[in-house]
């Protein structure tokens, strides 16, 4: 295999200060309910963003099987984590706002509202006439429910996982460039500089912005591209207010969105592309890298304004941990998707909380 491909938004790693609650609060609110590895252990490999000493850390990787991608929820263990030292607002650069997929607007706005769940604003909708809202969790992040017809599974929870991220730029078109030619979302659905009224309800969402919204046109193919399903990168370059880096002064695995990873095959093509494009890799964790039930080979690059991209090459995952079952995924077709019924025996993994 010459080119390298992309299977969707693996997961989005979100830093927090508890990690059992952070499961606990995705899993009841978001239908994150499904650990796909969980390990408390050092990272040592992502020394260039955590002031080059190898830190402790206890994480868990989840998923929604109704479809979309996961969340990485990370907790540092040997430090306080650090929050940022403002509040962040639309345009600030970096990863600012998670997408979560719903198909039922209402529904899942009613029962997040009788969750208690803190919502920005009500039901608008956005310039593609998708209906959306925000809401805010207890830890501060930020999450767009926002409308999607595409599904692995209906019918088993009010959300499915997350399906894109609102990012903050300094330089919109080259942006786009990045995103587009590395990262495969080469169809721009929106592009326009106004104010937008379905954003005012965002910390700074009032502004003038140029704003633009990414899919890739093609549908995406691999292993797991039908669980991920279709995703969105929206870009936003605000023009009347100097933006700051979210994590500026932090570490990674801080609180927030700590990077947006994405699931490939053919490290080695995807290194090329990222070095032929300015954006090289700049940590690297080798191809026999393992994190508590799965194996892998996971890199990592900078967006043009320094924002984590995460790339995971998957070796291993567990299918069904109490009867020992792994799935092999170097044997397989690169581009084939798992079969249905393999993947859907991942919902033996749930776990009630």
């Amino acid at each position: 295999m010459k080119q390298y491909i992309i299977s969707g938004i693996q997961q989005v790693g979100i830093g927090v200060a508890n990690v059992h609650e952070g499961f606990k609060w995705y899993s009841n609110n978001f239908g994150m309910d499904i650990p796909i590895f969980e390990e408390a252990a050092e990272a040592n490999q992502m020394l260039p963003y955590t002031g080059g000493k190898a830190q402790k850390r206890h994480a868990i990787l989840a998923i929604n099987m109704k479809g979309g991608g996961g969340f990485e929820i990370w907790q540092y263990t040997s430090r306080t984590p650090q929050a940022p030292a403002f509040q962040p607002q639309l345009g600030d650069l970096g990863l600012y706002c998670a997408k979560i997929k719903t198909d039922n607007i209402q529904s899942t706005h009613n029962f997040l509202k009788t969750q208690g769940v803190k919502i920005l604003g009500e039901i608008s909708s956005n310039p593609l006439s998708l209906k959306h809202f925000f809401v805010e969790d207890p830890f501060g992040n930020l999450f767009e429910i926002i409308e999607d017809t595409v599904w692995y599974a209906r019918g088993l929870k009010h959300t499915g996982g997350p399906s894109g991220m609102i990012i903050g730029v300094s330089d919109l078109e080259k942006s786009i460039k990045f995103y587009s030619e590395v990262l495969g979302y080469d169809k721009v659905l929106f592009k326009e500089e106004n104010s937008f009224n379905d954003l005012a309800v965002l910390p700074g969402g009032s502004s003038s912005m140029k704003r633009a919204i990414l899919t890739h046109a093609k549908p995406r193919v691999g292993p797991f591209a039908e669980l991920f399903g279709n995703s969105y990168i929206e870009l936003i370059e605000v023009k009347n207010y100097t933006p700051k880096k979210i994590f500026e002064n932090r570490f990674w695995g801080d609180l927030g969105f700590i990077h947006l990873c994405f699931d490939i095959k053919n490290m080695a093509a995807l290194k090329t592309k990222c070095e032929a494009a300015g954006h090289p890799f700049t940590v690297d964790g080798g191809a026999g890298f393992e994190m508590g039930e799965a194996a892998g080979h996971f890199t990592y690059v900078e967006d043009p304004d320094g924002a984590l991209i995460e790339f995971v090459e998957t070796k291993k995952i567990p299918i069904m941990k109490k009867f020992g079952w792994y799935l092999d995924l170097k044997k397989r077709k690169p581009e084939k998707p798992l079969p249905r019924w393999m993947l859907k025996a991942l919902r033996f993994n749930r776990r009630k909380v």
